[in-house]
Formats: structure tokens, C-alpha cells, sequence
């Protein structure tokens, strides 16, 4: 399997990073993990945006799913011509999500553009990967994600708070993509991030095998996120950037 951080800033795309994207390969397919505020400009530096085989949102917050809209012109317009409906999963409401992006809702839904599956919680297969999603401490429905392919695993934390459902869905994983919002602190909300330090500690119960920072908000400093997570998870770590890519 193979990783590559499109984009990994927190709520709003930061000066170095858009929001929220991952691609992730294995055989020759191709499937993208969230396609958050201007996730979609690097995907196009990794692949042509036809090749894409098919996309899983984790949730309907703007960060993690709106570029979809640019993808769609950039596939019902494509001067190669219209290609087959592109697979999306996703929570339930994910369609009339992204129609309300627009100043007025497509008469067709998008329906030529997208094969909508709005799903449940749960495990199925997608291409080469098993999937395994679980519902996250977050303020609207948010599925993590394990993906499992060639004997290796990627779980994806998407956004939440604690929850040993986290713990449960890296269990062992070869790579732990993680979200670290905001510095450790005894006031922020519950339910809905994470800190350096919590990533960490999640990480360390779960026996993850390396743990890989996102999510990170533009104010927040990296080395110092790190550092939190160091303190709870003596395993290998890193925050990760736009561009970077992994081999799991």
C-alpha cells in the first residue's frame, strides 16, 4: 500500500497544506480518503483525475468533503468525454451534502457523475481493500477507517475526540494516520478533537505500529504536537505535510 498526504490542515487549508485528502494505492487502485477545501489541486500532481477508482468521505464537514463539486465539473466537463460514475461512500446525507454546495442544486444530483453509496458503519470491499469503518466521537456522524490490502494495514482517525473505538480500529496497524488538532489543554471540548498527547496515547494502546500527525490546525506547531506525542507513544512518529507519501 501506498500513502500520499494530499492535504492535512485542520478546519481551513493552511498556508503549506489544504484540508483533509489521502490517496491511497495498492494494485493499481486508487482510493481517496476525504477531499476536504483544496485537496483536489495536489491529487493532480499524483494522477490524472479519471484514474481515480473511487473516494470514501468520513464525514460532511467542508474540510473533508467539498472539493468534491470541483471534481465533479472537472469529470461531467472532461473534454475525453463523460466517464463512468465514479464510486463514493459515505455517511447518509452525502448527496444532498454536496448539492447544496451549489447555487442551485444539479436537477440530476450529480447522479451521471457519482455512484453515491451512503453506508452504515461496518466492513466491505472496495477494489483491493477491506474496509473497516467505525462511528467517531465528532459532532456529526464521522467513520474511521481501517483499510487492510497485501497483508498491510492504514487506519485513518479522520476527525474525533477520544474513544476507545479509535484504539480498537488501529489495533496493530502498520501505519496510524491520526488527527492532532490543538495543543494539549484541560479545556477544549470534548467529542470532537484530539491533542498531540491523546493521538499519542490512543496510538500506544493500540499498538500501532508508527503514528503519522494530521489534521493539525494552521496555528498549531508541529514540533510541539510531536513533542506531546512523544510523550505517550514511544514508537516511531512524524507530523505529516502536503505531498509526502508513505509505503505501508
Amino acid at each position: 500500500m501506498r500513502l500520499t498526504v494530499l492535504g492535512c490542515s485542520g478546519t481551513y487549508p493552511g498556508p503549506d497544506s489544504p484540508c483533509s485528502g489521502y490517496l491511497v494505492e495498492h494494485d493499481g487502485f486508487r482510493l481517496v480518503l476525504d477531499l476536504g477545501s483544496g485537496a483536489l489541486g495536489p491529487l493532480q500532481r499524483s494522477i490524472d483525475l479519471l484514474e481515480i477508482d473511487a473516494v470514501y468521505v468520513s464525514h460532511l464537514h467542508a474540510d473533508h468533503c467539498t472539493d468534491l463539486v470541483g471534481l465533479s465539473y472537472a469529470r461531467r466537463y472532461h473534454p475525453d468525454g463523460l466517464p463512468a460514475r465514479l464510486p463514493v461512500y459515505g455517511p447518509a446525507g452525502l448527496a444532498d451534502r454536496l448539492c447544496r454546495v451549489f447555487e442551485v442544486a444539479p436537477e440530476d444530483r450529480l447522479e451521471p457523475v457519482y455512484d453515491f453509496h451512503e453506508v452504515p458503519v461496518g466492513t466491505r470491499s472496495i477494489g483491493p481493500f477491506t474496509v473497516t469503518t467505525r462511528r467517531m466521537a465528532h459532532p456529526v456522524e464521522c467513520h474511521g477507517l481501517r483499510v487492510e490490502a497485501g497483508g498491510r494495514t492504514l487506519a485513518y482517525s479522520a476527525d474525533t475526540g477520544a474513544t476507545p473505538r479509535l484504539e480498537q480500529l488501529a489495533e496493530d496497524a502498520d501505519a496510524f494516520l491520526c488527527e492532532a488538532s490543538w495543543p494539549d489543554a484541560p479545556d477544549w471540548p470534548s467529542g470532537l478533537h484530539l491533542s498531540g498527547r491523546q493521538a499519542g496515547e490512543h496510538a500506544a494502546r493500540a499498538r500501532a505500529k508508527r503514528l503519522l500527525l494530521t489534521h493539525l490546525m494552521p496555528w498549531t506547531d508541529p514540533t510541539a504536537t510531536a513533542a506531546e506525542a512523544a510523550q505517550t507513544y514511544d514508537g516511531p512518529l512524524e507530523v505529516v505535510r502536503s505531498g509526502a507519501t508513505y509505503d505501508i
